[in-house]
């Protein structure tokens, strides 16, 4: 594993701060069966910036501490984690927000249906609707917002030097 310069480790910080404070302060539903967490949008970034992914993973980390779901912090965190990961290694912007709505969609509506049902006859049905609405917000924050990023970022000079040689490539070739 390569070192992190401090521009990427900035990044990573500066992500981390970004994306619990957008999940923890906005007045919208952040950790329920019905959410959209716009924070989610930022977890297409690992397809520019690998860099981003410590700063997403440690930044829903912390949003998570403020769910009344104590399970949070592990399988959300590593639903975001696993969703960048994954997203690194998308052959296309287009299918960089895919990964998000996946892991969050089956690993978030499992946990709240277990936190709802636990393991009764109760929990498939709990499991299908939280899954289908959880996936639901993930769509929007992340083909909506998330495909704004991707758009956006690469066009300013100072996240374009951010990103890695072979993503920019990768990049071109599929807007072409």
């Amino acid at each position: 594993m390569s070192k992190m310069s401090n521009r990427h480790l900035t990044l990573a910080a500066v992500l981390a701060a970004v994306y619990a404070v957008l999940t923890v302060a906005l007045p919208i539903p952040q950790y329920s069966g019905i959410q959209i967490r716009l924070a989610e949008a930022m977890t297409v970034l690992p397809f520019l910036f690998p860099a981003a992914t410590p700063g997403l993973f440690i930044g829903c980390i912390i949003a998570n501490l403020f769910s009344p779901y104590p399970l949070d912090v592990v399988c959300g965190s590593l639903a975001t984690l696993l969703a960048c990961l994954w997203t690194q290694h998308m052959p296309n912007r287009w299918l960089a927000p895919l990964p998000p709505v996946i892991c969050n969609a089956v690993i978030v509506g499992a946990e709240i249906a277990w936190f709802e049902a636990g393991f009764t006859a109760a929990f498939w049905p709990a499991y299908a609707f939280n899954a289908f609405t959880v996936g639901l917000g993930e769509l929007a924050a992340c083909y909506i917002l998330g495909s704004l990023l991707l758009n956006a970022l690469p066009q300013l000079s100072f996240f374009r030097e951010l990103i890695p040689q072979r993503q920019l490539e990768r990049l071109s070739h599929h807007n072409s």
